[in-house]
């Protein structure tokens, strides 16, 4: 289920040494794009704060096909995948500007009880929020 579209112009601070984004910005940029998601839905930090209950990522699988440069433009695609009881899957897509994939990355999580400090079934609020 294809949740959003997330554009960002990759500057300096973005970039290495080597001159193209290095593997810990893309994991920053992919949680850029899915609290957009989430906030665009309704559930972003100041609800994760209020309710004490947000998401945690349990996993991550990422896949480099293509550098990325500086003063590119990428798209980010986020979708989910599934979601049974406490475990869910969401799919990233990092996009060039010709259409080319230049990363992949599935996300496995869960929604966290900030208070119990354990995994909890999803709210109907959060459901929402990740499209669902």
């Amino acid at each position: 289920m294809a949740l959003s579209d997330y554009s960002v112009l990759i500057r300096e601070f973005h970039v290495d040494s080597l001159g193209h984004v290095n593997n810990a910005t893309y994991l920053a940029l992919l949680e850029e794009a899915r609290w957009e998601v989430i906030t665009g839905n309704g559930y972003g930090f100041s609800e994760v704060q209020k309710h004490k209950k947000g998401p945690v990522i349990l996993e991550v699988n990422l896949k480099f096909m293509k550098e990325i440069r500086l003063r590119e433009t990428i798209t980010i695609k986020t979708e989910m995948a599934d979601y049974t009881g406490k475990i869910g899957h969401i799919k990233q897509t990092i996009l060039k500007q010709d259409g080319s994939v230049s990363a992949e990355a599935l996300f496995t999580f869960g929604f966290f009880d900030l208070q119990t400090r354990r995994l909890i079934e999803p709210t109907p609020e959060w459901l929402k929020a990740i499209g669902m």
